[in-house]
């Protein structure tokens, strides 16, 4: 999860320098094709999908999953367009709260009161950070409409954490990441259809196409099999608690590629979401 956090993040800086480039739906159902590609070869290696004769049974969890990352990454780039990274990543941080109420309903997993602090903290110091430092903004709840649409896709992320646990039947995470991988290329790309053909595939500049491969390999293929793999072994509100890292990595990621500097005051809040991921990784 601390390789997801760090991989993650930099889907956010490099999507909010291409948002305007290229279609959502165009970008998110090629970059899942690539994934599930490189999966597949990755499995591949391991025996193929022969192996594991009885994954393909029930494929309606594997749509359940495609719908919920399809939202998650369409409603992302979407909002990129007019929300800043590092506050789109700071409401990706509100997922944990969202995935410990999602793990609560659907496998009954219970958190103490350290947890519920924690859980707050992070949340406070997400929410500081999406309002820029800017208190009379906080007062006016002022949310710009890139972060109100990406919050609808965090909250399709926080549910897909614990379905991953509830919906597995004892297949390797890795095959089913192709599966997961492949339905939701086939749900974006059925819903956007018509943003793939209208994209001018030849004229993007290679920033768009690096994005493209980036997204595909390091914040797809590699993060859907570590959340799948950290979902096995942990509680769905310690597997989100490493977002909190995301918008930390975002302004490493922002300074790297030549972005200014937030205002020093936003580094509260970042510094509060420190407190809260060491509050839900202390045992």
């Amino acid at each position: 999860m601390l390789a997801f956090s760090a991989l993650v993040a930099g889907s956010f800086s490099l999507g909010a320098q291409v948002a305007n480039d290229i279609a959502p739906a165009a970008l998110n159902a090629v970059r899942f094709v690539i994934s599930a590609v490189a999966v597949a070869a990755a499995i591949g290696l391991r025996g193929g999908l022969g192996a594991v004769p009885g994954a393909l049974v029930a494929p309606w969890r594997y749509g359940i999953l495609g719908v919920l990352f399809a939202v998650y990454f369409v409603t992302m780039f979407e909002g990129l367009k007019t929300a800043p990274a590092v506050s789109t990543a700071a409401v990706f941080t509100l997922t944990p709260v969202m995935s410990g109420i999602f793990g609560y309903i659907l496998l009954r997993q219970v958190f103490g009161a350290r947890i519920a602090v924690a859980l707050a903290l992070g949340a406070a110091g997400a929410l500081w950070v999406i309002f820029r430092a800017d208190l009379a903004a906080l007062m006016a709840f002022e949310i710009g409409r890139g972060e109100v649409i990406f919050f609808w896709g965090c909250i399709a992320h926080a549910a897909y954490t614990p379905l991953v646990r509830l919906l597995n039947r004892g297949e390797p995470i890795l095959v089913f990441t192709f599966w997961t991988l492949s339905f939701s290329a086939l749900i974006i790309g059925v819903w956007g259809w018509r943003d793939i053909v209208a994209t001018d595939w030849g004229a993007l500049r290679p920033l768009v196409w690096v994005t493209l491969l980036y997204v595909a390999l390091a914040a797809s293929a590699m993060t859907v099999y570590l959340v799948q793999f950290a979902s096995m072994q942990l509680p769905s509100s310690k597997v989100m608690a490493y977002t909190y890292l995301t918008p930390s990595w975002v302004l490493i990621w922002e300074l790297a590629l030549g972005q200014p500097m937030p205002p020093v005051a936003v580094l509260a809040g970042i510094a509060l979401t420190f407190l809260a991921l060491g509050l839900l990784l202390k045992e």
